[in-house]
């Protein structure tokens, strides 16, 4: 009797391991897939923009320009009323157009319009594209003691393929936003505003024009006699 009792525990401390054995691996998938869950809605949460994902730091840059506030600063800037050569701003015309015409937010968005005279484009662009010029001018002009037009036009030299690929990449990068709707104008993030970011341009293409006019009648490279 004692060995057919004996024999049945060990039997019923077997099944009983066993059975919280498949209980445990039966709760496992469910704990892992939570888990799974869990992370996947984080790392979704991140890509939306929610706990500082980079869609809602771009969010954060971006300023509504509508009709009626374009309207309103056409009606009462001067500066709007009258073209730099003083001609009248007229609807339809090709130039001056009004502010509500020529901006990417209410007016024409085709690439024309983007790059006509008083477009967006042009003078976005070429800030730009004279701001990089004037540091990429300084460092090399450092490095190897060339003017701006040796390192175009050199035998040899990739300055000017290079120039032409750093052209286009920037103005594609600057149209796109535009065909977009929107114009420097509608990004800021504290001081890198349009307004310093034209100022800024301005400066650099009235410098870059006046570097390569120093260097074609000195023949010396301006920043490395600094």
């Amino acid at each position: 009797m004692a060995l057919v009792s004996g024999s049945s525990i060990a039997t019923l401390s077997s099944s009983s391991l066993i059975s919280n054995k498949l209980h445990l691996q039966s709760q496992l998938p469910t704990s892992s897939s939570s888990r799974n869950l869990v992370v996947r809605a984080s790392s979704n949460k991140s890509r939306d923009g929610g706990d500082g994902g980079i869609s809602g730091i771009l969010d954060d840059t971006k300023k509504e320009i509508t009709r009626e506030e374009v309207l309103k600063n056409q009606a009462e800037n001067e500066s709007e009323k009258r073209s730099v050569f003083g001609a009248v701003p007229s609807s339809g015309s090709l130039y001056p157009r009004p502010e509500v015409e020529r901006r990417p937010e209410t007016g024409d968005r085709s690439f024309p319009s983007l790059m006509a005279f008083d477009g967006a484009g042009p003078e976005t662009i070429n800030g730009r594209l004279a701001m990089i010029g004037l540091v990429w001018a300084f460092a090399v002009e450092r490095m190897t003691g060339q003017t701006v037009a040796e390192q175009l036009y050199s035998p040899g030299s990739t300055g000017l393929f290079h120039f032409l690929a750093v052209a286009q990449l920037f103005a594609y990068a600057s149209l796109v936003p535009m065909f977009k709707g929107e114009s420097p104008d509608s990004r800021s993030i504290g001081p890198f505003r349009a307004m310093a970011e034209r100022w800024n341009g301005r400066t650099a293409m009235l410098g870059f024009l006046a570097l390569v006019i120093t260097e074609f009648f000195t023949k010396t490279p301006v920043f490395h006699m600094m």
